[in-house]
């Protein structure tokens, strides 16, 4: 590859990462307050659906944006309601949500597919985005994308560096053990469920209205959910590592559509697929990588260990584990 060519690759790969960093990032703060959303999927199609239908009727990309971080906050808030209050599973709350808001979002967005709708401008930053290589590839997207790579290190700091992220943390460790400090364990798990949702709502918003422009069935956006999830565990519950997963599956989408220009005979819905079992198949590696660093596997690439000492992570005590105060 040539040089524009490398810098246009890169490029590509942190604007397609936006909407699944923000999904990744925003499942890693709610579970690691202890709570499960298994929604993800259909949230992600649903807020995609509600954000480009907003700006598509209002004209005003702002409106689209908070419609669809809104929508995913309100499924979260469902999750948490009946997960965190009224004791029901976790995991299954998610999963009938995941499959009631995928169906909703088709019926109601029927009438906007194939639309053309509002976009996002690109908004090169000043100065930055005329440095070589580096310039192009992370300084001269739109909005969005400087605000997924915002929320990485925001993400980070929050949750390693504030009083209010030992807190969550202690939370999805031992909620009861926080509730005997004093903490409302319930309320906090409450709130980071819905903060969560809304992060994976945005993720969706920018799919619809930045990424994969417009409404239609499919969007283009199908599967991500469960991706992210994937992710989450990929990046041992920790945002910049969960983060460097969703870069990793833009690497693969990225590389499927160079793959389908280099051989225009093989389907295309082929190269549209493989980044999907290619990632399962990475995170299966890594499971096997962590299974040999911890003695489980004694034989095996040593760069695979490696890389899974950096990625590797422990998941929250409580993880899917209703707290009765009680």
């Amino acid at each position: 590859m040539t040089g524009l060519s490398l810098t246009i690759l890169f490029a590509s790969i942190v604007a397609g990462a936006a909407p699944i960093v923000f999904a990744a990032v925003g499942e890693t703060i709610t579970e690691k307050s202890g709570v499960i959303n298994l929604s993800l999927d259909g949230t992600i199609l649903l807020s995609a659906m509600v954000a480009f239908a907003t700006s598509y009727e209002t004209h005003n990309l702002l409106l689209g944006f908070l419609s669809g971080a809104t929508a995913g906050g309100l499924v979260a808030g469902i999750v948490g309601l009946f997960s965190i209050y009224l004791g029901q599973s976790q995991v299954a709350v998610g999963f009938v949500l995941t499959l009631t808001m995928r169906d909703l979002a088709y019926f109601f967005g029927n009438p906007y597919s194939r639309l053309y709708g509002p976009q996002v401008s690109p908004l090169p930053i000043p100065l930055l985005d005329r440095v070589p290589f580096l310039g192009p590839v992370f300084f001269g997207h739109n909005l969005p994308v400087y605000v997924s790579m915002l929320v990485i290190s925001l993400s980070w700091w929050y949750l390693y560096r504030t009083p209010m992220g030992l807190s969550l943390r202690a939370v999805g460790e031992n909620p009861e053990a926080a509730w005997a400090r004093g903490t409302d364990s319930r309320s906090i798990q409450m709130g980071y469920t819905v903060l969560g949702g809304l992060l994976v709502g945005l993720g969706g918003a920018t799919f619809s209205l930045c990424t994969k422009t417009g409404w239609g069935r499919p969007q283009g956006a199908e599967g991500t959910g469960w991706i992210a999830l994937a992710i989450v565990i990929f990046g041992g519950w920790h945002p910049v590592k969960a983060a460097l997963g969703a870069y990793l599956f833009a690497f693969l989408q990225v590389m499927g559509i160079q793959f389908q220009g280099m051989w225009p005979s093989v389907p295309a819905q082929v190269f549209q697929v493989a980044p999907f079992p290619l990632m399962i198949f990475t995170l299966i590696l890594m499971y096997l990588a962590q299974q040999g660093s911890g003695g489980g596997m004694r034989k095996g690439p040593v760069w695979i260990r490696r890389i899974s000492a950096f990625l590797g992570g422990s998941a929250p005590g409580a993880l899917g584990r209703a707290f009765r105060p009680e």
